[in-house]
C-alpha cells in the first residue's frame, strides 16, 4: 500500500502554533481520514473539527503544537494502521500528549452506492460485515500502535453521524443500521484499549440536512465540524466549546490548488517522502469521508 502523507504541512495547519507560555502545552496529533484533515462538502480541504480544536486549546493557552499530516481523504482502517507503523509517523507521534483518531467509516461507504437525484442507497450485507470485522480488528491495532508511538498520549476515538440525510427515509435505515453498528464497535474497541469514545452522531440528528449541505458530499459544513469538535470537548474538558462567533472565515483549498503548491515546493528542493504520491490522488478521490 502506498504511504500518503501531507508534505505541505503549513497548507492544512491554520491554527498550528507554538506556544512557549503554555505551563501545560498539549502536543496535538490528528489522525486519520478527510474528517481529521478537514475536507469540505465541495472538494476541498479547509479548517475541520481538528483544526477547531487546536484553536480552541490555543485560545485557552493550553496548545503546544498541532499537526494534522497523518490524516488524509479516503483512508480505510488498513490505511491508518500503516500510517501509525510507518517511520514518518514516529517522529510527530513520539512526543504527542493528544492524539485523536478519525478511522473505520470508508471501510463501510465505499460499498455504499447513493443516487442522490433519485434519493436511492442500496449496499451488500456479506461486504459490509467484513468491512465491519475489519474495522474491529484494525481499531484495536491502530490504539495499540499509537500507545506505542506516543506514550505519553491521550486517545480519543472519534465516533461518526449519519452521512445521508438527503435520502427518502425509506431508503436509511440499512445504512443507518450499520453505521449505527461501526460506532457500536468504535466505542466498544476505544473503552477495551484505553482510549475515549467521541459521540457525534446525536449532534447531528436533528438538523443533519444543515450540517451535511450537499446532497451529492457526505462532508459537513463548518458548523458541522464545530459540533464534532464540541463533541470531543464533551469528553476532553465540558468547560471547553468553540462558540460559532470563533469559527475561522471559510479559507477552502481546491485539491488542484493543493497539488499546484505542493509541486511549487517539491522545485524548491524540499525532499519528498519516498513512495508519497502528494495531492495528485485528491482529484480522483470519490465522495467518502
Amino acid at each position: 500500500m502506498k504511504k500518503w502523507f501531507a508534505t505541505l504541512v503549513f497548507l492544512l495547519l491554520p491554527f498550528t502554533t507554538l506556544s512557549a507560555e503554555a505551563k501545560s502545552p498539549e502536543v496535538y496529533i490528528a489522525l486519520g481520514d478527510s474528517l481529521a484533515a478537514g475536507q469540505t462538502p465541495y472538494r476541498a480541504i479547509d479548517a475541520g473539527y481538528t483544526d477547531l480544536i487546536a484553536a480552541e486549546l490555543t485560545r485557552s493557552h493550553q496548545l503546544g503544537y498541532f499537526s494534522k499530516s497523518l490524516s488524509f481523504p479516503g483512508f480505510t482502517t488498513d490505511d491508518v494502521v500503516t500510517t501509525v507503523q510507518s517511520k514518518e509517523a514516529k517522529e510527530p507521534l513520539k512526543n504527542a500528549t493528544l492524539v485523536t483518531i478519525s478511522a473505520g467509516a470508508n471501510d463501510l461507504l465505499r460499498l455504499v452506492q447513493v443516487n442522490p437525484s433519485n434519493g436511492s442507497l442500496s449496499y451488500q450485507q456479506v461486504p459490509a460485515d467484513f468491512a465491519l470485522n475489519s474495522v474491529r480488528k484494525n481499531i484495536a491495532e491502530i490504539i495499540t500502535e499509537v500507545k506505542k508511538a506516543a506514550p505519553k498520549a491521550k486517545i480519543y476515538v472519534m465516533g461518526y453521524y449519519f452521512a445521508y440525510p438527503h435520502i427518502w427515509d425509506t431508503q436509511k435505515h440499512g445504512v443507518e443500521k450499520e453505521l449505527n453498528t461501526l460506532n457500536a464497535i468504535l466505542k466498544t474497541q476505544a473503552e477495551a484499549n484505553g482510549a475515549v469514545y467521541v459521540s457525534v452522531e446525536e449532534a447531528f440528528k436533528l438538523q443533519a440536512k444543515e450540517l451535511i449541505p450537499n446532497p451529492s458530499d457526505v462532508h459537513p459544513s463548518m458548523e458541522g465540524y464545530r459540533q464534532m469538535a464540541n463533541a470531543f470537548f464533551t469528553q476532553y474538558n465540558k468547560r471547553m466549546q468553540v462558540s460559532p462567533n470563533e469559527l475561522p472565515k471559510p479559507n477552502p483549498l481546491t485539491f488542484e490548488e493543493i497539488l499546484s503548491s505542493q509541486k511549487e515546493v517539491e522545485k524548491s528542493s524540499v525532499s519528498k517522502i519516498d513512495g508519497f504520491d502528494g495531492y495528485l490522488s485528491l482529484t480522483e478521490l470519490k465522495p467518502y469521508i
